[in-house]
């Protein structure tokens, strides 16, 4: 949700100056020729162009090398972090196999959310001296607010105790910040995304404002938050509001798509079911020079998912997939769960079979099952025809939150049980054919692992449920150790930041 269409009205705005970051290195480059934050934010065009830079920071999400989705998925227990082999890609394979340490968890996701962090503060403490309408102005304090919630809940469920800054920092005054404890940071949280709510339209006009926040968006977050803060009766309150009636259109013109297979259909963005969404485009021409630091707009979990060195013979029928680098494939075990639910075929590639079949050819990458991460798959129609990279330019939009997560969701809040969970239940299921199954928190969770299978959300339920030490067993996953991520070594460094318990 990188403001769709807005975001080209300021690319290639180079704001990166402004933004103070916890690396030592990246504090002090000296900017040149570049616009700076004492002599910027003078006026509402300024004002816009730093929000679409905190809200650029949701790329996080599906760009770069190091993206959410892949590298969440590699430590469930849905994937294999996949790729060449065991050495391409440290940080994800480590983390695939839990001897993930400070040394190689990638630092991108700790300095990256805080970039975003920092971009908000900045903004927030320019916009009460801009000269600029204050309806206008209130709107973009209430989305840099709710952009700098969703950072520390991305930064909270992965690190656990991290320092909270909610003012802009002098570069000397990284070193002397501390953390707090994870309670205070989901306080800030949902203060932030409490304000935002007061403050945006309930709906956005998609032809022109695609991707900005909605009130909509801002109150499915919010009861995401208070879920994973334990505040079940306020996350299912929240969430009812967002959800309306199971199944049909709710207050925010969210509803259920009627097809599972047209949500990863290339073109069909900004669509009913979706609630929070990353856009991508090729017209940043993103090519290897510079791609993963920030200046590149493409999709990068395309790439990365498809299959080595795929190739039809004359004739064949099998999909024209692009040729990628073979990471998140699917385990046997998550196959054996979903091979008769009506989502296996958008959901898997089943390439071991179009080969056997001489369908297909492709070279195995690491611990290759044959099963193939389908809602992402690169297909060479969808190629870019501009310039920058062919790899690097895929223009598949990502879901951050989409309906039925939040349907699950409130299901979960509400213990489980009930007929309003069941019903959130049975819509989700209806949606595929699946006939009613009783409601418990298992049947919830059951149906997560199967609707979202691939988004990155399989590891943070684990975790939040208590399961991942015995799901993940088989990993190496230690409980008391692996529920959160080691602090990058780079971010200790001439800090006071302590490291996160059994690293």
């Amino acid at each position: 949700m990188r403001l769709g269409k807005l975001k080209f009205l300021v690319f290639g705005l180079l704001l990166l100056t402004m933004v103070l970051s916890c690396s030592k290195d990246y504090l002090e480059v000296e900017p040149k020729g570049t616009l700076l934050e004492d002599n910027y934010y003078k006026n509402e065009n300024e004002a816009y162009s730093g929000l679409v830079a905190v809200y650029d920071q949701l790329g996080k999400e599906s760009r770069g090398f190091e993206n959410m989705v892949t590298m969440m998925n590699a430590g469930s227990d849905d994937h294999y972090a996949g790729g060449g082999g065991p050495t391409d890609g440290a940080g994800i394979h480590a983390f695939s196999n839990y001897t993930i340490s400070p040394a190689t968890i990638p630092a991108s996701f700790w300095n990256d959310y805080y970039q975003g962090v920092f971009r908000a503060n900045v903004l927030l403490s320019k916009l009460p001296d801009i000269p600029m309408d204050d309806t206008k102005k209130a709107r973009f304090a209430a989305e840099a607010k709710a952009l700098r919630g969703y950072f520390y809940f991305q930064l909270v469920r992965m690190f656990g105790n991290i320092p909270l800054i909610t003012e802009p920092l002098l570069a000397s005054e990284i070193y002397n910040v501390e953390q707090t404890t994870p309670e205070a940071v989901y306080t800030q949280i949902e203060q932030d995304l409490m304000e935002a709510k007061a403050v945006l339209p309930n709906t956005i006009d998609i032809a022109t404002e695609g991707g900005r926040l909605s009130k909509g968006a801002v109150q499915a977050l919010l009861g995401k938050v208070y879920l994973y803060d334990g505040k079940n009766a306020q996350a299912a309150a929240e969430l009812a509001e967002v959800n309306g009636t199971p199944g049909e259109t709710s207050k925010y013109g969210y509803r259920l798509l009627d097809n599972f297979a047209d949500l990863w259909k290339f073109g069909n963005i900004f669509n009913t079911e979706s609630i929070l969404e990353v856009s991508h485009t090729n017209q940043s021409n993103a090519d290897w020079g510079f791609w993963g630091a920030g200046d590149d707009e493409g999709n990068t979990i395309n790439i990365m998912v498809g299959p080595r060195s795929y190739t039809r013979p004359e004739g064949s029928t099998a999909p024209d997939y692009a040729a990628g680098w073979s990471f998140n494939i699917f385990t046997q075990k998550f196959y054996d769960v979903i091979k008769t639910d009506p989502r296996l075929d958008a959901t898997v590639a089943n390439l071991g079979a179009l080969r056997e079949a001489g369908e297909i050819d492709y070279l195995d990458g690491d611990q290759d099952t044959g099963y193939y991460l389908k809602k992402f798959m690169p297909h060479n129609s969808d190629a870019t025809t501009g310039g920058g990279a062919k790899e690097l330019n895929y223009q598949q939009h990502v879901y951050i939150i989409r309906l039925a997560d939040t349907y699950l969701l409130e299901a979960e809040a509400l213990g489980g049980s009930g007929a309003r969970a069941q019903a959130l239940l049975d819509a989700v299921r209806g949606r595929v054919g699946l006939a009613p199954v009783p409601v418990s928190l298992d049947a919830i969770m059951k149906e997560r692992r199967l609707e979202l299978a691939g988004e990155g959300h399989r590891w943070f339920d684990l975790v939040r449920t208590g399961k991942a030490a015995e799901a993940l067993a088989d990993r190496g996953f230690t409980a008391g150790k692996n529920e959160v991520l080691p602090i990058p070594l780079k971010e200790r460094e001439n800090t006071l930041i302590d490291q996160n318990p059994n690293y």
